[in-house]
């Protein structure tokens, strides 16, 4: 695939002539005649790709909205708990899909999944569309059910005051496809306000989303046996062995995660002295460019968490080696930083490659907040980027900080096997949310 192929998903920019839309006519469902739906595939930065899909009737003037993700349903849902106290908060960007859920536990009021369309709206905006769909139909509703209109009525009072911030409430915004995403209007440093947990689904949920596993597709004798990823690791004469696999170099098909082109991805077992075998899996995505490595654990989940302290003061801690897993948090107090788990993924690299893959992916995703008509969001971005590079200069000593339940991240001792006296390894024994967490025991997930 040549390198003149562009991602259908393209940033938002003005220069980019070939970002068309597209348009279709389409029919009107108020009145019946045809409108013109069009329709944007675009990406939403820290977040992923999206199809925004607007439909205006010239004829009775119906207009609508939607979002749907361009992107594959995530492992895991996602529940983001805030508690709205100001205007800063109701302004936050809310990116929902059709299967998000939001409640609003001071008013025992939910929005039940599948109830509305994908939308891009504000803290505020669902409580504009709320009040607006309960007022729609008060005046026929006060005619034939007067007593559940005035029970609307008090109903609707208690909105517009949540909406006036007479008093500070909670909101939870729930999506079984993880396909959900609110603003942070402190980034990159943490969101004190914002508490964001991944669960593993229900069996029911997976099927809601139309997943199902292949023992319950054969079950239903639906379709034929799917090849498995042990089939595609193996050769023609099906006899690799434990030893060929710690050789060999396997090229995996996979989609870019930068433009969802369809691409390679080389994997290889690995044994990090010290510490445990690793499997490392790089993209090279000839398309779009994208490249990217990712590392995982070959050895499952160890029984004991970790906590890694890592003090960076010369030019030689910034070249120690670092395993960061897919399930380890990153912390660097000086810069006010933290990572989570899905930011960087796992990664094997050095103190000073970690800075570096931070800073590229807040230059390549970064635009909402440096091209921001918020001048303080870009001057907090701009006081950043000042630290982070100070870091990556080594002009001021600070803290690298990996804390790991799973137990699977490792940093490089120089002095082996004696004690580093700037690194310091604690294990921890897990709480039982973490070990939820880690699908342990076999339960609903909160990772916090």
């Amino acid at each position: 695939m040549g390198s003149n192929n562009p991602s259908i998903f393209r940033n938002l920019d003005a220069d980019d002539i070939d970002a068309e839309n597209t348009i279709i006519e389409s029919l009107c469902v108020n009145c019946g005649e045809n409108g013109i739906t069009r329709m944007l595939l675009t990406k939403i930065p820290f977040y992923k790709d999206v199809i925004l899909i607007s439909f205006e009737c010239e004829h009775c003037g119906f207009k609508n909205n939607e979002i749907q993700s361009g992107n594959k349903v995530e492992e895991r849902g996602i529940r983001i708990v805030i508690n709205v106290k100001n205007v800063e908060d109701l302004n936050r960007t809310l990116v929902k899909s059709d299967f998000t859920s939001i409640k609003i536990p001071e008013l025992e009021f939910e929005i039940p999944a599948n109830s509305q369309n994908g939308e891009i709206t504000t803290l505020e905006g669902v409580l504009d569309r709320t009040i607006t769909g309960l007022r729609q139909d008060q005046e026929t509703r006060s005619k034939d059910y007067p007593e559940i209109a005035v029970q609307i009525e008090l109903f609707l009072e208690k909105l517009q005051k949540l909406k006036n911030l007479e008093m500070s409430f909670t909101l939870i915004i729930e999506d079984i496809s993880g396909n959900c995403f609110l603003s942070n209007p402190k980034a990159p440093e943490q969101d004190p306000d914002v508490k964001i947990t991944l669960f593993t689904r229900t069996l029911e949920e997976n099927h809601a989303l139309g997943i199902y596993s292949q023992e319950e597709l054969l079950d239903k004798n639906s379709v034929e046996k799917c090849n498995s990823p042990t089939n595609i690791l193996t050769s023609s004469e099906n006899n690799f062995t434990y030893e060929s696999l710690q050789t060999e170099v396997f090229q995996l098909p996979a989609n870019c995660p930068s433009c969802n082109i369809p691409c390679k991805m080389n994997t290889k077992l690995t044994d990090i002295p010290y510490f445990k075998k690793v499997l490392i899996m790089a993209t090279n995505c000839d398309a779009c460019g994208y490249r990217t490595n990712e590392v995982k654990s070959g050895t499952g989940i160890e029984e004991k968490g970790v906590r890694i302290e890592v003090l960076v003061s010369d030019t030689e801690d910034l070249m120690r080696d670092i395993l960061k897993s897919e399930t380890c948090n990153l912390f660097i107090p000086e810069l006010q930083l933290e990572v989570g788990p899905a930011t960087l993924g796992g990664r094997f690299t050095t103190v000073e490659g970690l800075l570096v893959n931070i800073k590229e992916q807040l230059d390549t995703q970064g635009s909402m907040f440096t091209d921001s008509s918020d001048e303080k969001l870009k001057l907090q971005m701009v006081q950043f980027f000042k630290k982070l590079d100070s870091a990556i200069a080594c002009e001021t000593p600070f803290t690298l900080i990996l804390d790991d339940p799973a137990g699977n991240s490792y940093a490089q001792s120089k002095t082996p096997p004696d004690p580093d006296n700037k690194l310091k390894i604690i294990h921890y024994e897990r709480s039982f949310l973490q070990n939820e967490d880690l699908g342990i025991n076999d339960m609903v997930v909160d990772n916090y």
